[in-house]
């Protein structure tokens, strides 16, 4: 079934001796009954399909088109139920230990008082003085969260990032799944797969549960940068799921302590903004004057209570990956607990030791930028050019503080269609974990492939795919 390729990391279909696993196994016997080009023919159906529906990103710089389809590859990455358990129980205490941190470095901040996080953090450009003594409610900053998980063997899952500011990818998630169903129904009875389609319904119910106190039937609606965002079919096609309103920041008002909507009926007062706009661009009347994206007073009300927006300004201090490497010990602080999941070993270029050893060994370790995202700003030592790792060099010695280097993972593959036929590539997951009154998060997970061979590199600017990922039931094949 899969291409002969030789791979050192943990291959989740194929066991040590080339036998499958027992959860890959009724998907192998569906496959093997089909002919040879029948895959392939699916794959051409499904980005038929994906076009038609318009499900595209922007890719920024691009002068060939802004516009590019993710790749979707029609092989499933499956989970038992044993597994997911533990990653899911992993991902909520993370957030709940993030968001006690996020309410306590714009309060107490006691953890600074306790020497477990320096005073340094409050320098950090994602941290928010405007933010100090504001109480939002039951005190969740963080109300989505995508927190991205590795996997290097049979038992070991790392978290690799969190994303706390605006995660995206969540709407791949969902239109995988449905295509997946469309391309498939036969397969769909070969497994008790749980269902992802209610995370809409389970998203809107979070955010109108963080409403003002007193507030009975709440307006929640989707603030978008707009139609040239990189993320702007997810903003669209969520609004569109919640049956809320998708909004722009001239769609917005403040006036009387409150933010307004502008409808064909009148003003109409919102209580709840699941903003998709980054923190500077939110309010020109408190961060970028130039901003043409945000509402003017926005900060202003809610500060006062007057409304309530999902995910809290200055929450990106909680996903900077410097601030990653003390989670561990957040969880430990804050809730008394061990944590379920790891952190991948981190190295802090800020400590002199620490910089001594990356510099001396960077062309075996991956090296990232605190604020960087989508796979820019980073250095893959393994597969970096002697030129690319004397200027990476050069970019480490003139900022040491703005990057972190880890070790370079195997991270598990999946069976993957491409071109030579099926094959392993590399993946990742990112479940998304919501917060309101309670913290919850259904049983699926964007999972990202590098599709280049021997590439680790799954982000899709920089060329990856995704996959539908399969959560089973009781963790075994019907």
């Amino acid at each position: 079934m899969q291409a002969n390729e030789k791979n050192s990391a943990f291959d989740e279909m194929r066991a040590s001796k080339g036998e499958t696993r027992a959860i890959y196994q009724p998907f192998e016997n569906w496959l093997d009954m089909q002919g040879r080009t029948f895959m392939p023919q699916k794959a051409q159906e499904a980005e038929l399909l994906f076009r038609r529906v318009g499900i595209t990103f922007n890719v920024y710089g691009e002068d060939a088109g802004s516009e590019r389809l993710i790749p979707f590859d029609p092989i499933p990455r499956i989970l038992s139920s044993k597994e997911w358990a533990r990653l899911s129980a992993g991902a909520i205490q993370r957030v709940r230990a993030l968001n006690a941190f996020l309410e306590d470095i714009y309060h107490g901040q006691e953890i600074i008082r306790a020497g477990i996080m320096p005073k340094s953090i409050l320098t950090n450009e994602m941290y928010r003085p405007e933010m100090q003594g504001i109480r939002v409610p039951n005190g969740i900053y963080a109300h989505i969260a995508g927190i991205d998980i590795v996997r290097t063997s049979e038992d070991n899952f790392y978290v690799l990032e969190d994303n706390l500011r605006t995660p995206s990818g969540v709407s791949y998630m969902l239109e995988n799944r449905k295509m997946m169903m469309r391309l498939f129904p036969e397969l769909f009875r070969q497994y008790s797969i749980a269902p992802v389609e209610h995370y809409p319904q389970v998203l809107l119910n979070n955010l109108r549960s963080v409403a003002q106190t007193g507030v009975q039937d709440p307006t929640v609606v989707l603030l978008t940068p707009g139609a040239y965002n990189s993320a702007y079919f997810e903003h669209a096609f969520l609004a569109q799921q919640m049956g809320i309103e998708l909004v722009e920041g001239r769609d917005l008002f403040v006036k009387d302590n409150a933010v307004w909507m502008r409808t064909t009926e009148g003003p109409k007062r919102v209580d709840v903004i699941y903003r998709r706009i980054d923190d500077d661009f939110i309010d020109p009347l408190s961060f970028r004057q130039d901003s043409m994206l945000g509402v003017p007073g926005l900060m202003s009300v809610y500060r006062q209570g007057g409304v309530t927006l999902a995910n809290a300004v200055g929450a990106g201090v909680a996903d900077d990956k410097a601030t990653y490497t003390y989670v561990p010990d957040m969880v430990k602080f804050y809730l008394g607990e061990d944590p379920i999941l790891s952190n991948v070993p981190t190295y802090k270029l800020a400590i002199e030791d620490d910089l001594k050893y990356v510099l001396a060994n960077l062309e075996s370790l991956v090296v990232k930028e605190v604020q960087g995202s989508g796979g820019y700003g980073m250095l893959i030592g393994p597969s970096a050019s002697k030129q690319q790792l004397a200027d990476f060099k050069a970019k480490i010695l003139s900022d040491p503080s703005n990057y972190i280097a880890q070790p370079t993972l195997a991270l598990s593959t999946c069976p993957t269609l491409v071109n030579q036929g099926i094959a392993p590539r590399h993946v990742d997951l990112r479940p998304f974990v919501l917060s309101g009154k309670t913290v919850t998060l259904v049983p699926g997970a964007l999972c990202r492939v590098a599709l280049r061979k021997g590439s680790l590199v799954v982000n899709s600017s920089q060329g990856g795919g995704t996959k539908d990922t399969w959560i089973l039931n009781e963790g075994q094949p019907c």
